[in-house]
């Protein structure tokens, strides 16, 4: 199985055939994450890092269940607690951490690039866990391994991404993911939401109306809203917004009898989704979505650092 990526920090970097072997290697894990015992020796006397300078609750619980499911050593560093709260820099803080001789750094902070800067000063294996508003490129895996579990292919699927575009690190992964797999992209978002060059993000349609776009898509992907961003000069309300951007049970009438609902997590209830269509039993593959983060992430890991093949079936 050819794999020859040393960093997943830009999800451009990867091909079709690279982001398949992701997806089918996660497959392999889901047999693992099925069984009582789910712990494989594959990554056994390796060490990886979780600098999380960020708060997250599903990307790092899912790295670190990952990391154990695979049996690697796992440090966790960032927060409050971290030395470049008292000064120390960024470089410095990375180059102390590889004094352990670490295998690996999983980071996550809110300055777009840091993952980019760490791998190059550091010459370890790098992930991108999230950077600013820039990308999330194992979120962006995730979300393709469930909707490709669920339609079989990905290649002309037709996807709608609703809601923050311009502030969303998740369409900066997402977008061009779903490309480099043949998808067709909508992005769907008022005028204020939208990024001042949309096309940038590799979008096939750019629209402002929901409703009209609704009946040709196979996949609603809804971004989560800040609703710190919305309660100003964004938008006048949150109510406006889920009238206008909110997919409600109203609403289901447009979509196509077999048309999916994904959502990054955590949910505005009431705002991008009503319960009907968050919990809807056959649309909605939210808790799929989770799941598959740790499959992705436990397949991530495995390739990147030369898991042992007989560790996946141990």
């Amino acid at each position: 199985m050819a794999f020859n990526h040393k960093h997943l920090i830009d999800i451009t970097e990867y091909s079709a055939d690279d982001i398949m072997t992701i997806l089918e290697t996660a497959t392999r894990f889901k047999e693992v994450n099925e069984r009582r015992i789910k712990q494989v020796p594959t990554l056994k006397g390796v060490t990886v890092v979780n600098m999380f300078n960020e708060p997250s609750t599903r990307t790092r619980s899912s790295f670190e269940i990952a990391e154990k499911r695979l049996s690697a050593n796992s440090l966790n560093f960032g927060g409050s607690s971290t030395s470049t709260v008292k000064g120390e820099s960024l470089v410095d803080t990375v180059e102390t951490l590889c004094s352990y001789k670490i295998d690996m750094i999983i980071v996550r902070d809110k300055h777009a690039g840091v993952p980019r800067k760490i791998a190059d000063v550091s010459g370890v294996h790098v992930i991108d866990a999230g950077d600013g508003k820039h990308q999330h490129p194992t979120q962006a895996l995730l979300d393709l391994y469930s909707i490709w579990e669920r339609k079989g292919d990905l290649n002309g699927l037709k996807v709608g991404v609703v809601g923050d575009i311009g502030h969303s690190r998740v369409c900066g992964s997402l977008i061009p993911a779903l490309k480099i797999m043949g998808c067709e992209v909508t992005v769907i978002a008022p005028p204020t939401l939208m990024p001042a060059r949309p096309d940038i993000l590799g979008a096939d349609h750019v629209t402002s109306n929901l409703d009209e776009a609704l009946p040709e898509l196979d996949v609603v992907y809804m971004l989560r809203i800040q609703r710190e961003r919305l309660e100003g000069a964004p938008y006048p309300s949150l109510r406006e917004y889920n009238l206008l951007y909110g997919l409600t049970q109203e609403r289901e009438h447009l979509m196509k009898p077999d048309a999916l609902i994904c959502h990054p997590g955590p949910i505005n209830r009431g705002v991008e989704l009503d319960s009907y269509m968050a919990d809807h039993p056959k649309r909605s593959i939210i808790l799929d979505q989770v799941y598959a983060g740790i499959l992705t992430r436990m397949a991530a890991l495995y390739l990147l650092l030369g898991g042992s093949e007989d560790g996946i079936t141990a």
